[in-house]
């Protein structure tokens, strides 16, 4: 539903002051958003479906792919993950609305998709858009067991300090109560029992 699940051509400010308007924003569970960006060109494409000769296919099939390997780089400099307002990963969902024309240009190039992927870009197409969704929905899972295993780590790391240092403390409590058992052990002695004791001695004074 528009407006609840998504909205279109929503308007933002990045942390630089620069207004960024992405196509869409879909919000996925727990807050998560997902831009979509839909606005490469398919002009060349157009053309290419419309050639009537296999020079001026491979003509423009060449100039389809490089339209759309130009504006995985404009995309990727557009930085819509500094959106304040948005809750997204790095990742872009670059949008063809037309299934042939990502077809083909994944076929005349096939690093075209790892190119992007690189950038940061999932390039998808009307069968696979949900898939695209589900992949970015499964990396915000990843992120969040990271997270969680980063706490975990730092947990055991300063519970392993605590157990480490009262140990140690122990081994310090041990030795003291031993020094203060045989200094105890040596006032006895002089107290009560060893030769000369001070009972002894104030036994006989009394007599």
């Amino acid at each position: 539903q528009e407006g609840k699940e998504f909205h279109r051509e929503a308007s933002f400010t990045d942390e630089a002051g620069k207004r960024l308007r992405p196509d869409v924003v879909v919000h996925l569970p727990e807050g998560k958003d997902v831009i979509i960006d839909a606005k490469v060109s398919l002009v060349a494409y157009d053309r290419y479906c419309a050639a009537e000769t296999e020079a001026e296919k491979k003509s423009l099939l060449a100039e389809h792919v490089q339209s759309v390997k130009n504006h995985i780089k404009a995309l990727s400099e557009k930085n819509y993950e500094d959106i304040k307002q948005v809750n997204t990963l790095e990742y872009v969902l670059m949008f063809l609305p037309i299934e042939g024309a990502w077809q083909v240009a994944m076929e005349a190039d096939q690093q075209l998709y790892f190119e992007a992927n690189k950038k940061n870009i999932l390039i998808v197409s009307p069968t696979n858009l949900m898939m695209g969704l589900r992949t970015i929905h499964s990396l915000w899972q990843y992120e969040t067991q990271n997270q969680n295993s980063r706490k975990i780590a730092d947990r055991a790391s300063k519970l392993y300090d605590k157990f480490v240092g009262f140990v140690n403390d122990m081994e310090k409590m041990g030795k003291a109560l031993d020094t203060a058992n045989k200094a105890f052990g040596d006032a006895r002695s002089k107290l009560s029992m060893g030769s000369g004791n001070l009972v002894r001695q104030t036994e006989q004074l009394k007599k």
